[in-house]
């Protein structure tokens, strides 16, 4: 179960990294504006917002991975930063976009509970 979990947690990981890379190299590229569902003038006159939201997305995926990185000792570490992303993916489904849910707080939901079973 333990592989499993760890799995999940790197894969949580990588969606992260990639946020990271979209809100901050790729907002107002074709494939940020589709992505985000925006104009290219929403996506200039948030621009910066979307570099600072892309830089906590890297600290996430930068949490998982030292935790990853220390096994069995990295357990908290884990359970820490999927339940952050969690109760954001949760926020930005109320607040934002409901499909943020099922990209964000669903994989984080599954790597929490298998870590809980491991």
């Amino acid at each position: 179960m333990l592989v499993a979990a760890n799995i999940v947690v790197g894969i949580v990981a990588l969606l992260h990294f990639y946020f990271l890379v979209l809100e901050m190299f790729l907002w107002e590229k074709p494939i940020g504006l589709r992505t985000f569902r925006q104009t290219q003038g929403a996506a200039k006159a948030t621009k910066v917002l979307a570099a600072n939201q892309g830089l906590y997305n890297g600290f996430l995926a930068a949490g998982l991975c030292w935790g990853l990185m220390l096994g069995s000792a990295g357990l908290g570490i884990k359970v820490f930063f999927l339940g952050c992303i969690l109760i954001a993916g949760l926020f930005g489904a109320i607040t934002a976009n409901r499909r943020i849910l099922f990209i964000q707080s669903i994989p984080a939901a599954l790597g929490l509970g298998l870590l809980m079973l491991s």
